[in-house]
């Protein structure tokens, strides 16, 4: 432990607010006292002040670390200062009912409710979360924090799937017997614990453990549809279970990508989380349209899905928009739905063909590239052989390859003609023609068949003598 105080004490954040702390009884507590001692870096910290005006002393510090103040919750007594690089922020906040003991049992887990005062280099810890966090298990405080703040069932799962740790038998039981009153949270709530889970390494333990208990279809309905799939000659696993796996050969698959893959893997583009995140979270849905697209060939007894993933992708805003995803989000989730079948499809011999793909693709190529892999990992039924799998992952993995050799032709397209001016060319007037000659244009541009705006002209009269909708 003394290792752990000189870190605290060593931490720049800590060594500039001390000063302004000396006079008062305050404790650094949660997340970050876990994370240092699990070796994790850590950019928020919580700290609890006893009897003391918070918001005077919040001020000050913000002031004199010329750093952003911000007022959460004044009844609460509970302010912020984010720091200038924009990364590091403090949290003060007041102890429940003024006692630091009484603040530690309202907790959620008791990897949660550590304490160390800063004034005596001491720790507080009367929920043995330091034997917890050694012993790599999550234990919930009491029964009744849970039932004050629901949101604390799904907080279990999300700290299982970003630490790593097993959840006592004890706590999964208690989270089972109220796992309804997650209806209670705000959806925003919901939405930023599910994306910390989806980021986590562990999501699949997690996932796994929500499914047994009913919480997975209380967030997610159409898990309720998923179940009633069962295995066929393409899938070994019935539909919801090969929906978890396919979100595990993703966390499989990715400590095995290069260096390149993951640079881009572990961008931010939709907030503060990776896009593994949002990837894993379309991994998880992305057979959502097969209930409604089920059928039996009454001759071979095959499973049949025809246009699911077009269905998916048509189904998904639904329950996205519900869980407060943003736009951006959910047309990302959407995009890899409705194309999670395309690589496979990509004939690897034909560079049109693997020109259209990039292109259609774009930035989010490797993504979809990916989510094929671990969908073709998932799928082991008696028709699927060694042989099959080994060459549509060689050539997923050519894809791969192609993207990288490929990144200066497969930037945005130029607009080489508007709808007037094919109007014109062809004294049409605004129809279904012309948004058909539009979009064979565009795919032209796509595989390479038209590349400049005089071939683009050609491209577009010769279409008069073809047959198009009027």
């Amino acid at each position: 432990m003394n290792n752990i105080i000189k870190n605290i004490n060593d931490d720049v954040v800590i060594k500039q607010i001390k000063p302004f702390l000396s006079e008062t009884e305050a404790y650094l507590v949660g997340g970050y006292l876990r994370d240092i001692m699990l070796e994790k870096s850590s950019y928020d910290r919580d700290i609890v002040l006893i009897n003391t005006n918070i918001e005077t002393i919040a001020k000050n510090i913000a002031e004199k670390l010329n750093a952003t103040f911000i007022e959460l919750d004044k009844d609460w007594g509970i302010y912020r200062i984010v720091l200038n690089d924009k990364k590091n922020y403090i949290d003060f906040a007041k102890a429940v009912d003024n006692s630091i003991e009484k603040d530690l049992k309202r907790r959620d887990i008791t990897i949660n409710s550590i304490a160390f005062n800063l004034n005596t280099n001491t720790f507080l810890d009367p929920n043995n979360g330091i034997a917890d966090i050694k012993n790599k298990i999550i234990n919930g405080i009491c029964e009744k924090n849970f039932i004050e703040d629901p949101l604390r069932l799904l907080r279990v799962f999300r700290f299982q799937s970003t630490l790593g740790f097993d959840i006592s038998e004890e706590t999964y039981n208690i989270i089972s017997k109220h796992t309804n009153l997650l209806e209670n949270p705000a959806k925003e709530r919901i939405n930023a614990e599910l994306i910390k889970l989806f980021e986590g390494e562990n999501s699949t333990s997690a996932i796994n453990c929500m499914n047994k208990n009913g919480m997975l279809e209380l967030i997610f309905p159409f898990v309720k549809e998923l179940r009633k799939i069962p295995p066929n000659s393409h899938h070994h696993l019935d539909l919801i279970n090969h929906s978890i796996e396919t979100v595990h050969q993703i966390e499989k698959l990715l400590p095995t990508m290069p260096a390149n893959v993951l640079e881009i893997l572990n961008q931010t583009p939709y907030g503060t989380v990776k896009k593994t995140a949002f990837l894993k979270l379309a991994a998880f849905m992305h057979d959502i349209g097969k209930p409604s697209t089920w059928t039996i060939d009454p001759n071979s007894l095959r499973h049949r899905f025809i246009y699911h993933d077009s269905k998916g992708a048509e189904l998904a805003p639904t329950y996205l928009k519900q869980l407060k995803f943003s736009k951006k989000q959910i047309s990302y989730i959407q995009k890899l739905i409705r194309n999670h079948i395309y690589p496979s499809n990509v004939n690897i011999n034909n560079d049109k063909s693997i020109m259209k793909f990039l292109r259609k693709m774009g930035d989010d190529t490797i993504d979809v590239i990916i989510l094929a892999m671990a969908d073709r990992l998932s799928a082991r039924g008696e028709a699927i052989t060694e042989e099959i799998v080994s060459q549509n992952l060689n050539n997923l993995n050519i894809l791969l390859q192609k993207y990288f050799e490929n990144l200066e032709q497969i930037k945005p397209l130029p607009k080489l003609l508007d709808g007037n001016e094919v109007m014109e060319l062809l004294n049409i007037p605004p129809s279904p023609t012309l948004g058909k000659i539009l979009s064979l244009l565009h795919n032209a541009q796509e595989d390479g068949t038209v590349t400049n705006r005089i071939e683009a002209i050609e491209f577009v009269k010769a279409q008069r003598s073809k047959k198009l909708p009027v």
